[in-house]
Parts: structure tokens; sequence; C-alpha cells
């Protein structure tokens, strides 16, 4: 299922070039996985594409589209509208992706009242936060995103848990707790961050520090506490 949405927007890109048939080597090679990978997670599907001929690049969409759960445009609520609040409610590939930032909330008074987004959420305006379960009981079944800072995360948490939202996002550090029917994805940039870290590392492996040694570095990128 991770793999179902890397293939659905190389799927997007094809069709918005006017491609109506693709190869499985084609679209392995634009969501990025092997092709004997994707014909199994297609075959899943009980799609097979069309032997000298490929994949009906429509058909395919709507096929991982429907599996998926995007035969609706789903709505968004999203609680924290600070910058990146702000910056994810204004992200374009929201819409392209089948969801809609339907609510833009924070509990700050400074904040409330004040214009959301601009593009597809332009007229959007911030809510009280206090309005979450209002809200969801207007909009029906809503995908929840935490933009807040690590120290509201679990109060906002709370508050989408109550309000009956069952599937969440949060780009907040930290683990959140949870009732275990509540789905929770958590997006850290500091932890991938540190992953690309130790790959990059590789290329300057004579400059790793040993234990107890700092690792501050100089311009050149080379721990100045080694070269000393």
């Amino acid at each position: 299922m991770a793999r179902l949405p890397a293939y659905l927007r190389a799927l997007t890109e094809f069709r918005r070039h006017n491609t109506d048939t693709v190869s499985s080597g084609e679209l392995a090679a634009a969501a990025g996985v092997q092709s004997a990978q994707l014909r199994r997670d297609l075959s899943y599907l009980g799609s097979h594409g069309v032997r000298g001929v490929g994949y009906d690049t429509s058909r395919l969409a709507g096929e991982i589209s429907r599996r998926l759960g995007l035969w609706r445009n789903w709505p968004v609520v999203i609680v924290g509208a600070g910058r990146l609040g702000q910056a994810i409610c204004g992200y374009p590939g929201l819409a392209d992706g089948g969801f809609r930032v339907a609510a833009l909330l924070d509990r700050d008074p400074d904040l409330v009242d004040r214009p959301a987004g601009t593009g597809e959420t332009e007229g959007l305006v911030i809510g009280d936060v206090a309005r979450l379960p209002a809200i969801v009981r207007e909009l029906g079944p809503v995908i929840g995103v935490i933009a807040t800072s690590a120290e509201g995360a679990q109060a906002a948490c709370d508050a989408f848990v109550g309000a009956g939202v069952h599937s969440l996002l949060t780009f907040a550090p930290g683990l959140l707790s949870a009732p275990a029917h509540v789905h929770v994805r958590r997006v850290d940039v500091a932890t991938e961050l540190a992953i690309l870290a130790f790959h990059a590392q590789g290329r300057w492996a004579g400059s790793i520090p040993p234990i107890g040694v700092s690792g501050d570095c100089d311009a050149s990128g080379v721990s100045a506490e080694v070269t000393r």
C-alpha cells in the first residue's frame, strides 16, 4: 500500500503529458521502484496490463485512487497556524492529490480570524481550535494535520481524537499518545536529515571524530578538533 501513492503520482504526470499507455518499466522508473516489484504490487489490484501495450494510465490511476480512498475529495483540517501550518495550507500538491484544506485552526487569539492562505485556500480564515468538534461534525470524515510546536502537539492530538478524527498526520517532533483505532503518521524532518547525514558522512570517513571528541566542523566540513 505504501508504494501506491508513488504509482499514482507517476501516472498523474504521464496523464498530464497526454500519455495514454505506459509500460511497466517506464512506470517503475518514474516511481523509483523495480519493474518486478511494480508488477507484483499491481497484480494485487487485479491489474496486469496488456502484453506489448502496457497499462492504461487513466484506468490504472482510477483503480489506485479507489483503493487509496481517493474517490472523494478529502477535507483536511490543520491545527497550528504558524509558519509550518501556513506553508502546508498553501501547498498546491494537496489539491493535485485529492485533498482540500477545509480549515486552519489555532488557539492563539492573535492569529484567529486572520486570512489563512493563498491559491487554492484563498479566502480561508484561521479559526479557533475550540470549534474543531463542530467543524468535524459539519464536514464528516476528515484527515487531521498537526503543525504545532512540540509542546502543543499532544493537546492538538487529544482535540482531534475528542472530535472523532481517526487519521492524523503530525509534523511535531516526538511521539504522540493516541488510541489504537487512531492512525498517526509522523513526518520528522530532523530524523530524515540525520539519515541523510549518515549517508553523506561516507564521503568524509576520515573526518569522523572519535567518541568524546567534539564534532564541530570548520568551513571545509572537516572536524576542527580532529585536524588540530
